[in-house]
């Protein structure tokens, strides 16, 4: 027979739990990371008791004694969490009531509930987490800022359909990914500011008769505001659902630099080189040399993908109130966290390492007609006839061309069959019109890849970043400011 188990909440109960249903039911591996907030929330959450007279001084003074030995047999590893107390919350609470007595201890959960008491946990543990992967972002932003500094002017071929394109410089494709992160930073700052509000004082799901004041702790946790209607504060994970979004195009965004880095390095491309460092080999092939943490964080998107799906089908079909299924809404978005963050620490010392083969762009660019449309532009402004025709007779040339088996730089060629057309263009001109260098010169256009431009780009980008930066430490700073304020408060009450 399976033995029972007594819980905090068990008087209206006739008999405990048993084993099978405590390991089906607790949730101490998700809550783990949740230990040191859901300290830092009840902490808050007592001082205030206090303050609106619900609790005595004497109660808060023990409450916060017990609660800071928590905090630090926590931080020393002796505070570990026990299934069968369910959850971080009642081992917490468990933990007080067993060394201050029920007397002291049994008062700290006065209006509240474990509803709104996770929510506080996991917000203030997300939007930890979320500064952290924006950070990560701005250190692989300054990675490909770095590549687009040293190579403004380097030419290589752009592609759309994974064919040559137009040329474009290796900056400029460096600023594209820059371009993109903003973008990411954004969601992610939005999802931050959609996590920020505390659910505390909300209770089950009807607020309470006690005179709380939900705007002190709001203040002491560091929150922007207070996320005031308790039915909804209990029913909602919309901010996680934000939050994974924000991550998984996220990583959509890393698993497109890991393709492209795959392909790259390829022999059949040849245009980039990891370092040693940062590849794997084969362990019958002795030749191979592996983009295999490219192939990693391309794999890996898979599954932050499918935390955000989990959570959205969690969500669809549940009524309003607190329900169990919310339980399972912690796990997936941990995981996402631990592989966004992994992704973004490894691959910034990838690129900063990778090797780019400037000779093989160059070449690549002049082999394959990647300066066709600066010939049709030419023709348009020079010999003023329309794009289509001038698109017509450049795309002609280019055919004869390639059934010759020659390129433009095959001059007298190029010439003589523009001469077909009534073109006639000395061999010298031709030269500098389909110049790769000089296209991606003289593509001045806003946002184009002109090095004038995309020097002005990186100038701003790295403004952008700074500005990134100081959003942060505001951030951060609102946070430790609240954890101070909430220590200090602790220090002045025990002192008495």
């Amino acid at each position: 027979m399976p033995t029972p188990h007594k819980t905090l909440w068990s008087g209206r109960f006739s008999s405990d739990l048993t084993t099978e249903t405590i390991a089906f039911t607790h949730s101490i591996e998700a809550d783990t990371r949740l230990i040191g907030y859901d300290i830092w929330g009840s902490q808050a959450h007592a001082i205030m008791l206090a303050r609106q007279n619900i609790i005595s001084d004497a109660d808060l003074k023990e409450i916060l004694y017990w609660l800071r030995k928590a905090e630090e047999d926590f931080q020393n590893g002796t505070l570990t969490l026990d299934p069968n107390k369910e959850d971080v919350h009642m081992n917490v609470e468990s933990y007080l009531i067993e060394n201050a007595g029920i007397e002291f201890g049994g008062k700290l959960h006065t209006a509240r509930s474990r509803n709104d008491q996770v929510l506080v946990d996991a917000r203030l543990y997300i939007r930890d987490e979320i500064l952290n992967v924006k950070r990560g972002i701005s250190t692989l932003c300054e990675g490909f800022l770095s590549i687009a500094k040293e190579h403004v002017d380097t030419v290589m071929p752009g592609y759309t359909h994974t064919q040559h394109a137009q040329p474009i410089s290796l900056g400029f494709w460096a600023t594209a990914y820059v371009s993109m992160f903003f973008r990411d930073q954004k969601r992610l700052q939005a999802a931050y500011e959609l996590v920020n509000t505390n659910p505390l004082g909300a209770c089950a799901l009807a607020g309470t008769t006690f005179p709380i004041d939900r705007n002190i702790t709001t203040d002491l946790l560091g929150f922007d505001s207070t996320h005031e209607h308790a039915l909804d504060v209990i029913s909602s994970r919309d901010f996680i659902a934000e939050t994974l979004f924000a991550l998984s195009l996220a990583m959509a965004n890393l698993s497109r630099i890991s393709e492209e880095l795959v392909y790259w390095t390829t022999y059949e491309f040849g245009i980039a080189e990891l370092d040693d460092a940062y590849s794997s080999g084969s362990s019958i092939m002795p030749q191979k040399k592996n983009a295999d943490i490219a192939e990693l964080t391309r794999g890996r998107t898979g599954r932050v993908y499918g935390a955000l799906m989990d959570l959205l089908t969690n969500l669809k079909g549940l009524p309003l109130g607190y329900n169990r299924d919310f339980q399972e809404d912690k796990p997936p978005l941990w995981e996402a966290f631990d592989i966004v963050k992994a992704c973004l620490g490894i691959l910034p010392n990838l690129l900063n390492t990778t090797e780019f083969k400037t000779e093989r762009m160059t070449d690549l660019v002049n082999a394959n007609f990647a300066t066709a449309t600066e010939l049709a532009n030419y023709l348009v402004k020079e010999h003023q006839i329309s794009f289509r025709e001038s698109h017509e007779i450049v795309g002609w040339l280019v055919g004869e061309l390639v059934a010759q088996e020659k390129t433009f730089l095959d001059w007298e060629l190029t010439q003589n069959l523009l001469k077909q057309k009534d073109i006639d263009l000395p061999i010298s001109e031709l030269q500098q019109i389909l110049d790769a260098k000089l296209a991606i010169q003289n593509n001045q256009s806003l946002g184009g890849t002109s090095p004038a431009e995309v020097s002005r780009i990186i100038n701003s980008f790295e403004e952008q970043l700074n500005e990134i930066a100081k959003h942060i430490y505001t951030c951060q700073t609102q946070i430790e400011n609240a954890i101070n304020e909430t220590q200090r408060i602790i220090e002045e009450t025990l002192a008495k």
